[in-house]
């Protein structure tokens, strides 16, 4: 047989893009303290080896034999994976936005930009895609683990026949870390008394630090390290958690480093930026404010965005910006001078919160270097958990929670009383849908809506200097959020695992996103052929170019309203030929019937597979539905000790029935004053207190109403205040 010469030459100096599934790699003496060894990965944890030494009846006759150490295969890289939360496509300035996102830029410069990525919609359900590999119902969070109903795919757990990669690549041999936002633990297993098997450091991730739930105030957040509530806040004015998490990881990345060099690591680095409330520094909101970048309004903004989208090549240059949706929402011109004054300042303090988000993440990539290492880490940067978010409301809130309860602020007195600490710890801050719907340019709608791309396009950026060298080159083909752990378990040569603590797992769904790393792969098709989409009712089915989408029949900032009851049949399908309409701009239903039968029957099929059924549309219902807690069926909860952050799911509820709150409390000479028992806080919830020496039992509605019943004074002695 003949060989090409050129052909062979150029084989032996490839770099391949992936790390290659060897064999088994043993170093040093096997059975020798210093030795290691790689494992097939079928079967996790791996067995333990048949011990090699040899023993006979003193130990001065017989050998000892110590366990290979597991380590991932030779050449595997580090891996840092990095998303932001409610950013729209069409807010960073990778893809064509006026808010400065340098560190999102960074990555693009050194390795791809990705065009075509999407996600679930929602946070919970794609942060659980997103970990495992699998889509999210499969994953059981068909919705946020607050609204989970008793069904598989909506239970907001995640189970055991789907292992995490943090639970992966630990067994494999890497070190494993996740900071920040921690949207996929179940509300009603969220307290200090466990079960932990849903937090962080049961899914895989030996260290933990960050937040359990949808949103923390970034002054005086609900943090946690492993499972320890901490509050490293107290008595530091202008702590914030974004710097602060940025610290942690810096330090822990060098720890690991400094203490096993060797060692790769994993880290998960999910912020709360931007989900509301959005709360950067008075420095970067001064930063970005003197910048005016949003002086015109938000007309204006999204034809600056298209037009730096289309000389950016993020989006094809016969591309359509889809229109405004009028009978909706408001022009710019249209809003009085005092709403465009309060319109402002929101998206000012909202862009600062990006962009302080992106330095801080820019400080952790800038540590990996430092290191030494950047030029085998893989580095992932999805912007956005979703499309950017209308849960501001027609005209912004300083306090989501009122939002949540249908509520709205009227501008008169956001200005009045809210403009200036706007982003403080005064406010839990959200802006004006108009931006919202901008800031997803080209596309319409925004989170919450599965069935268009203003819910589910984001842009990503992946870098692996070492291995990827078509850098700052842009990929196209269509990709979901289900093919991040396929990817990366290709380029670590780690296989999906078989087994898992003895429990047969469920095969990957995604697919591996790494023949893209190479730029003869650069137009290629992709090899994600059809995907779901489904949120809340609202659902759509994309195959090879195609995508049949639900018309949107509740608009996202509709919380308490009429709902569908009838999703699945009660809707009216439109039809997009995505290979000429890149954004959903020309419904072609019409001309096309058998394709949209074809992709109508395509979906129940895919919603069989994946637990999609039943349909659900409603919203606010569920988030009072009925769910596992700890605290179901009793009627009296005593306290004897002082205690803080138990979350609301695993603590007394006092909704909706009668109550009555005791407490044996000592008066010291002189009186007393303080907080007796309290849920909430200053946004929202319940206090009992002593003021004055008088018993008060106070309710805060949503920070615009307080209701205050007080007592009698008490005497200095052990009384009972009720």
């Amino acid at each position: 047989m003949k060989y090409n010469r050129k052909l062979l030459t150029a084989c032996l100096f490839f770099l391949p893009a992936v790390v290659p599934v060897n064999a088994q790699q043993i170093t040093g003496t096997p059975g020798s303290p210093s030795a290691t060894t790689t494992i097939d990965g079928k079967q996790l944890p791996a067995p333990d080896p048949k011990f090699g030494g040899v023993i006979k009846e003193n130990a001065a006759q017989s050998k000892p034999w110590w366990a290979p150490r597991v380590v991932p295969p030779k050449g595997a890289p580090n891996v840092l994976l990095i998303m932001t939360d409610d950013v729209g496509f069409g807010a960073p300035s990778t893809f064509g936005g006026v808010i400065p996102t340098p560190a999102l830029d960074r990555i693009t410069k050194a390795g791809l930009r990705y065009t075509q990525f999407h996600s679930t919609s929602l946070c919970s359900p794609t942060r659980a895609a997103l970990i495992t590999g699998r889509n999210h119902h499969s994953a059981g969070f068909g919705v946020i683990s607050e609204q989970s109903t008793g069904f598989p795919g909506y239970n907001s757990i995640i189970a055991k026949d789907i292992a995490t990669i943090g639970e992966i690549l630990k067994e494999n041999g890497y070190a494993t870390s996740w900071f920040g936002k921690d949207h996929n633990t179940p509300t009603f297993t969220a307290s200090q008394a466990g079960p932990f098997d849903q937090w962080p450091i049961g899914m895989g991730f030996e260290y933990f630090y960050g937040f359990v739930g949808g949103d923390t105030s970034q002054w005086e957040p609900n943090l946690f390290r492993n499972t320890t509530a901490i509050y490293p806040y107290v008595g530091k004015p202008g702590w914030n958690l974004t710097t602060a998490m940025a610290d942690d990881a810096i330090e822990w990345l060098n720890e690991i480093n400094q203490i096993d060099p060797s060692k790769p690591f994993f880290c998960y680095y999910v912020p709360g930026g931007t989900h509301a409330p959005h709360h950067p520094t008075p420095e970067w909101v001064k930063k970005i404010s003197d910048m005016h970048l949003f002086d015109k309004g938000w007309n204006a903004l999204r034809d600056t965005i298209f037009e730096n989208q289309k000389r950016l090549g993020v989006i094809p240059q016969d591309a359509k910006l889809t229109p405004w949706p009028d009978n909706l929402l408001k022009t710019w011109d249209q809003l009085t001078a005092d709403e465009k004054k309060m319109f402002i300042r929101q998206v000012d303090v909202y862009a600062a919160y990006l962009a302080y988000s992106d330095y801080e993440i820019g400080r952790v990539i800038q540590a990996v270097e430092d290191m030494g290492k950047l030029d085998n880490t893989l580095i992932i940067y999805i912007s956005g958990d979703n499309g950017s978010s209308a849960e501001g409301q027609l005209i912004g809130t300083p306090n989501e929670v009122a939002m949540f309860n249908g509520v709205q602020v009227p501008v008169e007195d956001q200005l009045k009383y809210f403009y200036d600490v706007w982003g403080s710890d005064r406010t839990y801050n959200h802006m004006a849908v108009g931006w919202t719907w901008a800031f997803d340019t080209p596309f319409t709608w925004t989170k919450q809506i599965a069935s268009h791309f203003g819910g589910t396009r984001q842009g990503v950026a992946i870098s692996w200097p070492s291995h990827i060298k078509d850098a700052g080159g842009t990929r196209n083909q269509f990709h979901h959020i289900i093919d991040i752990v396929p990817t990366i378990l290709e380029v670590t040569g780690i296989p999906a695992p078989a087994v898992v603590n003895g429990i047969p797992q469920r095969p990957m769904e995604g697919v591996s996103m790494a023949y893209t790393f190479d730029k003869a792969n650069a137009d290629v098709p992709s090899r994600h052929h059809t995907q779901y989409f489904e949120m809340m009712g609202d659902h759509a089915l994309y195959h090879d170019g195609w995508i049949a989408s639900t018309k949107v029949i509740r608009p996202p900032w509709e919380v308490i309203g009429p709902v569908n009851q009838d999703p699945f049949n009660n809707v009216t399908w439109e039809l997009y030929d995505l290979s000429k309409d890149w954004t959903q701009d020309n419904d072609v239903v019409a001309a096309n019937p058998e394709k949209l039968k074809e992709l109508k029957a395509l979906f129940l099929e895919e919603a069989r597979n994946y637990d999609v059924l039943p349909l659900d549309a409603t919203v606010a219902t569920r988030l009072v539905a009925p769910r596992p807690n700890i605290t179901a069926g009793r009627s009296e909860f005593t306290y004897t000790r002082p205690m803080t952050g138990i979350p609301q799911g695993d603590s007394p509820l006092l909704l909706n029935c009668s109550y009555t709150v005791s407490a044996d409390v000592e008066i010291a000479e002189g009186g007393a004053e303080g907080m007796i028992l309290t849920s909430g806080g200053r946004f929202g919830g319940y206090g009992f207190y002593l003021l004055k020496g008088k018993p008060v039992f106070l309710w805060n509605l949503v920070d615009l109403k307080r209701i205050r019943r007080p007592g009698g004074a008490l005497a200095r002695q052990t009384r009972r205040g009720v």
